[in-house]
């Protein structure tokens, strides 16, 4: 209709970044931590020091773009591909990139794995607590859907990666062992010890020093881990 305005979306600012304020998304912990500079702050101070212009990277596990877009905006590498099993975020995270312009980020709504394949996704109220797996306390008529998995090895080769940013709630210690790290100079990794135990810790640190990637403590904090070649 003619004359009619149109009320633009509230944004949320964070570390200079532009959120679309959906609360149906952002839960009130996410939406406090983004406005105090608070969310992913120690892999995000990671990334900063880390990633250089001339890198490609691959993230693993985008959520709701922020770090593909901090990385998109504050150092600009070569390239940027963002692996999200999580369907109904891909629509905000193209929605952060453009309000931010981040153009040269590609979004990938898979999940990698040992081959090609599909599996099982539980989508809940809580859209960031969504998951591969089912939970004792889930509801009988939760939204499962159906999501396509890529062979990780073969899918690392085709974009080559020289950087892996990776925050997949504890599936590192499965999925590492079925990736191609050659030509990683780099990654950057939040571990989640309650879910992975001794043996997955363990597990993870094997894989990539078996990919010549040795834990860098200068970089590192808490469960917060980088993992270099070029020490």
């Amino acid at each position: 209709m003619d004359g009619q305005q149109i009320t633009p979306q509230p944004i949320l600012h964070s570390r200079g970044l532009k959120f679309p304020l959906d609360k149906t998304l952002l839960p009130p912990k996410v939406r406090k931590l983004l406005r105090f500079d608070g969310y992913e702050q120690k892999e995000a101070e990671a990334a900063l020091r880390l990633i250089k212009k001339h890198d490609r990277v691959l993230e693993l596990g985008a959520g709701i773009g922020f770090m593909s877009t901090l990385i998109g905006t504050m150092i600009g590498p070569e390239e940027i591909h963002c692996c999200e099993a999580n369907p109904l975020l891909i629509d905000y995270i193209e929605q952060v990139h453009k309000l931010n312009g981040v153009e040269n980020a590609h979004i990938h709504n898979v999940l990698l794995g040992a081959q090609d394949g599909e599996a099982d996704f539980f989508i809940r109220d809580n859209i960031l607590g969504s998951s591969m797996s089912p939970l004792a306390n889930d509801p009988k008529d939760i939204s499962v859907v159906s999501i396509r998995v890529r062979n990780g090895r073969d899918f690392m080769q085709q974009i080559k990666p020289t950087v892996v940013v990776c925050d997949i709630e504890g599936a590192e210690a499965d999925l590492f062992p079925n990736l191609d790290f050659t030509g990683v100079r780099a990654v950057l990794i939040e571990l989640h010890p309650q879910w992975l135990g001794r043996k997955g810790i363990g597990s993870v640190f094997s894989t990539l020093d078996q990919a010549g990637l040795v834990y860098y403590p200068q970089f590192s904090h808490g469960k917060v881990a980088v993992f270099r070649s070029d020490w």
